[in-house]
């Protein structure tokens, strides 16, 4: 691993209390959070609503992990995720997610980030303190030990 994912630059890449009305819109903003910070071009977005669209990212209770297509590695300059919290959910064909983590993984990363992102929240405790969190650094205290 090269190093950390969630360095102090990551209070960024978190968006707390977000609406969003659709899958699309919770894509569209991990997707904007991470071109915002310059760690994917603008062009990674559409690579994540095309994967969508292939394969959901939704994983089960209430959390989605968006990522690009193959190929779309070429618009991301630097392995990071993007976090929101959707306290009132969007719905997800019948499933509500309330936590979308966006994953831009450069040369190859983005398999290694998405099986520590399963790691953390396949604990349920961790799922609720992400979705419950009023500040970035409750977050940060769940997923800050990340590496790319």
């Amino acid at each position: 691993m090269a190093g950390k994912l969630l360095t102090d630059e990551f209070y960024n890449n978190i968006c707390l209390n977000s609406k969003c009305s659709n899958v699309e819109e919770a894509i569209c903003l991990a997707g904007e959070l991470l071109v915002q910070n310059h760690y994917a071009a603008p062009d990674y977005i559409q690579g994540m609503l095309e994967r969508e669209l292939e394969h959901s990212t939704y994983i089960d209770f209430g959390v989605m992990i968006p990522h690009g297509i193959d190929g779309s590695e070429q618009y991301i300059n630097a392995s990071r995720i993007s976090f929101i919290q959707v306290p009132d959910g969007v719905d997800y064909g019948g499933e509500t997610a309330y936590i979308v983590m966006g994953v831009a993984g450069k040369d190859g990363t983005h398999l290694d980030i998405l099986m520590q992102l399963a790691g953390i929240i396949c604990e349920t405790e961790n799922i609720e303190k992400l979705r419950n969190a009023k500040t970035k650094q409750e977050v940060l205290d769940i997923i800050g030990n990340l590496e790319a």
